[in-house]
Order: C-alpha cells, then structure tokens, then sequence
C-alpha cells in the first residue's frame, strides 16, 4: 500500500480516542488529512491533548503536529503543564525541512541531524509517522532516527529506532514491531487501516 496521501481513498478527518493501560488519563487527537493543501508541509495536522497522572503528578500535553505528504514530520508545537507541589508549564516549538535537519525556538539544533520522525513519549500517535512513511513489505525492517521527548520534561533528544513490517497495511488494518535501538525495549503494534496504533502493550489502549 503506497503510503502517499494522494493514492489513498481514506477520511479527511480521524478523531482518536487512547487510554493508558494503568493510569488515570485519556488522549483526544483529531488528525486532518489535506492531499491537496496549498502547504505541503501540512498535508497531515493532528492537534491532540493528553491528560495524564504519573508519579504523583497529573500532566496536561497539548500538540501540533504536521507532516508532509509522504508523512515527514515538519513542525510540532508542544505545551505541557505538569501539577505537583511546584507546578510549572513547558513550552517550545520544532521545525523540519523533511530532510533530516530541525530548529528548536527557531535556533538550528544540529544534534538532531538526520531525524525524520517526530516521537512524543505521552501519545502513541507519533508511531503512525514511520509506519505510513516507510510503508513496510512484510519481513522488512528500517532503522530510523527520530526526535524523541522523554517525560517528565520532554528535551528533545535523537533516538535510534527500528521497524518491521510484520503484517503490511492494508483494509484490515497491519501489525508492526518497533525497536529502541538503546533500550532494547520492543513492542508488536496493531494498526487499523490507517496506520493508527490501536493498542500499544501495556501503555495504551484505544477506546473510540
């Protein structure tokens, strides 16, 4: 399956509902597919607010994030307020050229050279960029570099990460494994037809 927004038959608009596993919270993301918008680099937006309570703190992340037709992640704007005895609001603002080059509050970030993917540690959204973007033949496997935002401050950091195509995507949705290259840690994803994870174990459930 092509993974080009154009050569798709699929809903202008997604609503995504998930829940973490063990966690009080819930994540609300609408994602706008625009083949044709007169700005490439938003073909995809998806604006989501994530409502967590982890380790004694409850967490409001809100986002925006577009990519380009061929799902390359080209700009994230992320504001997370986290509660506590000292709260306290994290703000900032990522853009891509889609070849693997960023700016952080518009000043170059060159330790993010050669990332093409976007991933926010609180939403399993972002795990649809590289599943749509590499569009994986079944028993292929691609290493690939993303920015990664770690709770609980969400730095962005380069992170080496891998996946398989272990079901391709088709009308009945498609099964991938991802790999953190430094961890070790790996997780098989079920995806429905749009790429969109529908659960990942023991993080998050989707609900709707």
């Amino acid at each position: 399956m092509n993974a080009d927004l154009t050569d798709r038959a699929e809903p202008a608009i997604r609503d995504l509902y998930w829940k973490p596993w063990d966690a009080p919270g819930c994540e609300h993301v609408r994602v706008s597919l625009n083949a044709r918008h007169r700005k490439q680099s938003e073909a995809v937006v998806a604006d989501g607010l994530v409502l967590l309570y982890r380790d004694g703190r409850a967490l409001r992340c809100h986002y925006r994030l577009t990519a380009d037709g061929a799902w390359r992640a080209r700009s994230l704007d992320l504001v997370v307020q986290i509660g506590g005895h000292e709260p306290r609001e994290i703000a900032f603002n990522l853009t891509g050229d889609g070849e693997g080059h960023w700016q952080v509050d518009g000043a170059l970030a060159p330790e993010l050279d050669g990332c093409l993917d976007l991933d926010i540690q609180v939403t399993p959204f972002t795990n649809t960029l590289p599943i749509r973007r590499l569009d994986l033949a079944a028993g292929e496997i691609a290493d690939i570099r993303a920015v990664y935002l770690p709770l609980p401050d969400l730095v962005p950091v380069p992170a080496e990460q891998s996946y398989a195509g272990l079901r391709p995507l088709g009308l009945s949705g498609g099964l991938y494994r991802y790999e953190s290259r430094s961890s070790g840690f790996t997780a098989d994803l079920p995806v429905d037809s749009g790429g969109f994870v529908v659960d990942y174990p023991d993080s998050f459930r989707r609900v709707w």
